[in-house]
């Protein structure tokens, strides 16, 4: 055992954990972890422009791999930067270790230069917090974070280390493991209970697969595919779960909910048994709950967090446990069975719903159709791309027609909705994969959120494409006042919008504006074969007016769809 001080622990628990990146930025109450992190070169630190900016890289970071993503924000209004990262991740499950500077114990409470209350500030979007007032306790609690982060339903955890902790000293040892005693996440799913379920599973008439990020975050994709294959039954993954089934495959329907299709919300409402896999029934995916629950069917449900099972829909078959581990036996006992139904009869009317073409969108002259763009993007890249979203209109086109065959390439804000997390999240993936195309979708709105962050792929050489759909409006919301408000644009259209293209060559990037359909395609080629090892901006003008359909109003059901046809 050796005497160290609490920052070289810190930076000795992050090896220790095999971290290979810091997302951060520096500031007085982190500075002796800093001046450990010049000392060393395993872990590497990437110098952010703003501590919000590093939560959500090191988010996208956890996002397209299978390991923890690390932040460090110094105290007061670093850590109040970071709670927007913070809260993203909570919403949507991701594993992080957010590490807070923090005042010195005698001053806490005293109303200190840059203090805050960062435990309370967090309480209600971490998964859990702690304040480490004893530089003894800083490797224990660095292994209970990491832990607790990617273990159960996983979720951010903050570490909030008060300054003179990380200068006092002390014998360093890492525990080889951790036991919680109030913390057991349930793993294996009830045997009973998954019997119950294949049962079902093979007396279904009209069976349908829902799938979400739950998939995704447990690493389920290849045992889901297996089995929707096994059944042939048709399947529909979430905003959070695409690519958790491959999007060209004949049995996948599509996204569900407020912009999905057709064919995957009409299987949604109609189906006889529903698999509900690795996601909670969301207010954005099957609308209203009476409505959804007002067609009788048998509801199979399996999670890792019992609290999301019967939250907003009552379901048949509860079964809490490890996603593959669960579909892994479900598959086991199904390859058992020498009985099948036959659906043919289902998969005819689901052809009937599918043949609605619902996704059909009309060019509209010499303007740039935001869903062509997408289109065009899927097929330069070959749908290989890491794709990055910011949250919008465009979230919305990108989910629809850039069909993800794999998990892990598709980075977007889901349950909160964080416009600004594009350009970081194309960071943090950039980092994770440097071998691989990384794409920024966005738009005019959402880019300005975060778009200081250019000047930290500029430092780090990123070849980042983004691609601004750009319709000199906050497009979604936009949407909202046409369609609910009577057009009344109440500070939706941008009076002035910079001129992009230089903006990025300000950066020292390359810029690319694009004002015509038929510049499109040139334009992307151009950005990813002549330009590959630059970051380049694609200023694309788009249709001012364009609207995502399929919609699902609010507070209404899934077969109440708003088509385009039904809106032109």
């Amino acid at each position: 055992m050796t005497m160290m001080t609490g920052a070289e622990i810190v930076i000795r628990c992050l090896q220790e954990e095999k971290v290979e990146y810091v997302f951060g930025y520096p500031g007085g109450s982190v500075l002796f972890i800093y001046d450990e992190l010049f000392k060393q070169d395993k872990v590497k630190h990437i110098l952010v422009r703003h501590e919000q900016a590093a939560v959500h890289a090191a988010d996208a970071y956890s996002r397209s791999t299978r390991h923890v993503g690390v932040a460090m924000v110094t105290s007061g209004p670093g850590a109040t930067n970071a709670v927007t990262g913070i809260a993203t991740a909570y919403m949507d499950s991701i594993p992080l270790v957010v590490i807070s500077g923090q005042v010195s114990t005698t001053y806490i409470g005293q109303d200190a230069f840059q203090e805050c209350d960062t435990v309370g500030i967090t309480r209600p979007c971490v998964k859990h917090n702690f304040l480490v007032k004893n530089v003894q306790d800083l490797a224990a609690t660095f292994k209970k974070a990491f832990y607790i982060a990617n273990s159960g339903r996983p979720g951010p955890v903050v570490i909030d280390v008060p300054k003179d902790v990380t200068a006092a000293r002390c014998k360093f040892t890492y525990p080889s493991g951790i036991k919680l005693r109030s913390y057991n996440p349930v793993i294996k799913g009830h045997s009973g209970q998954i019997k119950k379920a294949v049962q079902l599973l093979a007396d279904a008439r009209r069976p349908m697969i829902y799938s979400g990020g739950g998939v995704i975050l447990s690493n389920a994709a290849k045992s889901l595919t297996r089995l929707t294959r096994l059944l042939d039954f048709p399947i529909t993954n979430t905003l959070m779960g695409l690519g958790g089934y491959p999007g060209t495959d004949r049995q996948f329907l599509g996204m569900p909910g407020m912009h999905g299709t057709v064919e995957a919300n009409m299987a949604m409402q109609h189906c006889d048994v529903l698999l509900a896999v690795g996601t909670r029934f969301d207010d954005r995916v099957i609308g209203d709950p009476e409505d959804f629950s007002a067609i009788a069917r048998k509801i199979i449900h399996v999670d890792i967090d019992p609290s999301s099972i019967s939250k907003r829909v009552r379901v048949d078959v509860p079964i809490v446990g490890n996603v593959p581990d669960v579909l892994e036996e479900m598959i086991r006992l199904l390859e058992n069975r020498a009985e099948k139904k036959d659906i043919a009869g289902w998969w005819a009317e689901i052809e009937g719903w599918r043949a609605r073409q619902c996704m059909k969108y009309a060019m509209d002259g010499d303007v740039i159709m935001p869903q062509y763009v997408i289109e065009k993007l899927w097929e330069i890249t070959r749908g290989d791309a890491i794709v990055a979203s910011d949250v919008g209109q465009h979230q919305m086109w990108a989910a629809q027609y850039y069909k993800f065959d794999q998990p892990r390439r598709w980075l977007n804000s889901g349950g909160l909705g964080t416009m600004g997390v594009g350009l970081p999240y194309a960071i943090g993936a950039a980092f994770a994969h440097p071998d691989r195309q990384v794409v920024c979708v966005t738009g005019d709105g959402s880019i300005q959120m975060c778009i200081q962050e250019l000047s930290t792929a500029k430092q780090f050489g990123l070849p980042i494409k983004i691609v601004n759909l750009n319709n000199r409006y906050l497009g979604m919301v936009r949407q909202w006042q046409e369609m609910f408000y009577s057009r009344r644009y109440s500070q939706t259209y941008m009076d002035s919008i910079p001129d992009f293209v230089k903006l990025a060559e300000a950066y020292g990037h390359v810029g690319i504006r694009v004002e015509k359909p038929e510049e499109v395609e040139p334009a992307l080629k151009r950005a990813f074969v002549d330009h590959k090892d630059d970051l380049v901006f694609l200023d694309i003008r788009t249709a001012r007016e364009a609207n995502v359909f399929p919609m699902v109003a609010a507070g209404k059901g899934l077969s109440e769809m708003i088509l385009a046809s039904e809106n032109m």
